[in-house]
């Protein structure tokens, strides 16, 4: 019958370390997935590329698309918001193939 307690009590240590151990899990994961992304780079061709500072005369907060053809001939789309101070930031970047239809 010792063994048995014995037996049990291993058991339920076990089982009580069962919730530590996912919280842990989820915690480390979430942890994860918070990490900062770096900021957009623009490419040649971009309104703001090489440190070039644009003023925009619309209101702050208007989303101003930017479409050229980059390096291959990709299709560069981008999309920038007009800050407080009138300068434009960089916010949405993709790269895809130019398709031309007739």
């Amino acid at each position: 019958m010792p063994e048995n307690s014995a037996m049990k009590y291993r058991f339920e240590k076990q089982m009580r370390m069962i919730p530590m151990v996912a919280s842990a899990a989820v915690v480390l994961g979430l942890i994860a997935c918070t990490t900062l992304t770096p900021e957009i780079q623009p490419l040649p061709g971009s309104l703001t590329y090489g440190g070039t500072v644009v003023h925009s005369p619309y209101k702050p907060g208007t989303v101003i698309k930017n479409t050229f053809l980059g390096k291959f001939g990709y299709r560069i789309n981008e999309r920038y918001v007009v800050q407080p101070d009138g300068t434009l930031k960089l916010t949405y970047q993709n790269a895809g193939q130019d398709y031309y239809i007739e």
